[in-house]
């Protein structure tokens, strides 16, 4: 079940807005193309505004229309209804592109734009690249949701990203995501074989996971929320294999646990690691790195510093290429890092992200 929205623009000449007369004849041709494709449409409203005007008018099937005019030269018209699962659209985009130009000509309009449904209801489709561009989903079926005492947990399936998981109403990994982990791991770029590595987050196993196929001496990895990972590990098998089917193995250890509380054990205990993961929270887009997130990057970038070996690295994701200002902060937080650093940045595009992801290897200066 969706609500579907029609979204019209028409560029028109300022006076057939500003101009009474030409305004309602503009109104009367608007009204008579919306008759010849959805019936008994009607006129419920009209109010004039500063810069404008509204037109409101409904017809069969609940359906409900707006007609905006602005003096600048612009009408927009949205036209919205209910549409069931088993009932076909009541406007799909073929159809729509016949009253846009059925309007196009009556209206005598410059230009003209459409888009098809924007679909709202049941199931979610619509999400954000990292600088909050929409992105629409081919989702049909939601696998899995709950509430865990720290985020909205999801897994959703999409027809061409597989299942995807989402937190908080974000794209987390989708099983056609390897490029992420790889890219996050720098595979074929650094040899995991016989090291020491701790995840920081990783609660969807695919980090874990392709570590352990590089035969590493012991992964420990601390995750908080198990409702991530007992939803990954019936519904993302393809992506975490069975390492999440128990929390010991012969080469690792999932700890159920606030990472900055055992990091700070470790500090403790003198214990040292080849890599840590910080497989956490994505940098945020901000001004400044001022807020509670920052607070908590920079306080895991400075509490893995001290369990790293001094030929160890820091390996972390970012954000989109498409927010080069918030990784420009990131790379000023570096430089901030005592004992100094230096690091390397890769990227790659990540297919349920669908936009370039930026990832991060520290390192301590020579």
């Amino acid at each position: 079940m969706t609500v579907n929205t029609i979204l019209l623009d028409f560029s028109v000449e300022k006076d057939v807005v500003a101009d009474r007369h030409k305004r309602d004849l503009a109104i009367m041709n608007i009204e008579s193309a919306l008759n010849e494709f959805i019936h008994n449409s009607a006129k419920k409203d009209f109010l004039e505004m500063p810069g404008g005007f509204l037109q409101v008018l409904t017809a069969d099937r609940g359906v409900f229309i707006t007609v905006r005019g602005y003096v600048e030269g612009l009408i927009s018209i949205n036209i919205e209804y209910f549409k069931g699962d088993e009932e076909p659209p009541l406007f799909n985009y073929e159809l729509s592109g016949k009253l846009q130009e059925v309007l196009s000509d009556k209206l005598q309009c410059k230009k003209s734009h459409r888009l098809p449904a924007i679909k709202r209801g049941t199931v979610d489709r619509y999400f954000i690249t990292s600088d909050e561009r929409i992105l629409e989903y081919d989702i049909d079926e939601v696998l899995f949701e709950e509430k865990s005492p720290y985020q909205k947990v999801q897994i959703v399936h999409s027809k061409s990203f597989g299942n995807l998981l989402l937190l908080d109403d974000l794209q987390n990994l989708s099983e056609r995501d390897l490029i992420y982990t790889e890219t996050l791991m720098q595979r074929g770029k650094e040899d995991y074989h016989d090291k020491e590595i701790v995840i920081l987050g990783g609660g969807d196993g695919a980090l874990l996971w392709e570590l352990l196929k590089e035969q590493p001496k012991f992964v420990t990895m601390l995750e908080l929320d198990k409702v991530v990972m007992d939803a990954c590990k019936k519904y993302m098998r393809s992506a975490c294999g069975d390492c999440l089917d128990n929390y010991h193995g012969s080469n690792y250890e999932i700890i159920v646990d606030d990472c900055v509380k055992v990091l700070n054990k470790y500090i403790k205990e003198g214990r040292k690691f080849d890599y840590v993961f910080g497989d956490l929270t994505d940098v945020p887009i901000s001004p400044t790195p001022q807020g509670e997130v920052w607070d908590f990057i920079r306080l895991i970038l400075n509490d893995s510093l001290k369990v790293l070996k001094p030929d160890g690295k820091y390996m972390t994701h970012a954000n989109g290429a498409s927010s080069p200002a918030s990784l420009d902060l990131l790379e000023k937080e570096f430089s901030k890092l005592k004992p100094s650093v230096t690091f390397t940045q890769d990227r790659a595009f990540v297919p349920s992200f669908m936009e370039d992801w930026v990832f991060y290897q520290v390192s301590f200066k020579k």
